[in-house]
């Protein structure tokens, strides 16, 4: 080796060292393998306008994507798909994805992303009165998303007047001509889903909430575990330096903002 040689190699031995010690990521390559990552229809935070992926998620993904040189692709596609795509697919995520502990173990996790109140609703002129989910198991068939982390939980909760439908689009659907008297909806996509169904908002009330829940982007098992560190290394620092809290406004105002690394 060289003179020249040894200088060079022992400076870049320095410059990596002091990454380590410094907390400081070196951009990726630009021929790295591309993310793929999948979301679903769940206006403001992830969804599509003209054909192409928007909301408050998607700004903070491409902003993690951006401040780590990693490539990425977008999809917006039905939440079966999303979800099975990625818990099978190696360099694959899901955004967002209610951490729960079914599903802890499935995935990797990079949040929190949004905080999630989740509720029964009713038409505001039939709405009856709930105090609690015993109460709601008396009010006959109840309207929820198929598959979606309240469906779950409410299963294993026992209920049986539960109606899955696709999506929450139906739902409200449902609710709005009277085949149900509940439904089930967070706070975050209700106004959007409201307005999609023909709903103002003032005929529908809020009856009772049952679950708050942090929402992630959640990568598959197979995707590289030092990726997954620097994503939330990252969204750490979009924290800390207000950049997440600038995006969050924008899109979700009013609405509690998550702090680092709240757990599930």
């Amino acid at each position: 080796m060289s003179s020249a040689e040894g200088i060079a190699l022992r400076s870049l031995l320095h410059c990596c060292l002091s990454a380590l010690l410094l907390g400081v990521w070196p951009p990726l390559s630009s021929s790295a393998e591309a993310l793929r990552l999948f979301s679903q229809e769940y206006p403001p935070v992830n969804f599509s306008r003209d054909g192409e992926p928007v909301g408050m998620a998607v700004d903070v993904v491409r902003e993690l994507a951006r401040r780590s040189g990693q490539p990425i692709t977008l999809e917006v596609v039905p939440w079966a798909r999303a979800y099975r795509e990625a818990l099978a697919l190696p360099n694959a995520g899901l955004f967002v994805a209610m951490r729960t502990a079914e599903r802890e173990p499935l995935f990797q996790w990079v949040g929190p992303i949004t905080v999630n109140i989740t509720s029964f609703y009713g038409l505001t002129r039939s709405a009856p009165s709930i105090d609690s989910l015993d109460d709601a198991r008396h009010h006959g068939e109840i309207a929820v998303p198929r598959e979606w982390y309240s469906h779950q939980l409410l299963l294993a909760e026992g209920f049986t007047n539960l109606h899955p439908v696709p999506g929450p689009d139906m739902v409200v659907q449902m609710l709005k001509h009277g085949r149900v008297r509940l439904m089930v909806m967070d706070n975050l996509g209700l106004s959007a889903y409201l307005a999609r169904g023909g709903l103002r908002e003032g005929e529908v009330k809020l009856l009772f909430s049952f679950l708050r829940s942090y929402s992630y982007i959640a990568f598959s098992s197979e995707t590289d575990p030092s990726l997954v560190a620097r994503w939330q290394d990252e969204l750490d620092g979009m924290k800390r330096d207000g950049s997440f809290a600038a995006i969050h406004h924008q899109w979700l105002p009013g609405q509690e903002m998550p702090g680092l690394r709240a757990q599930p």
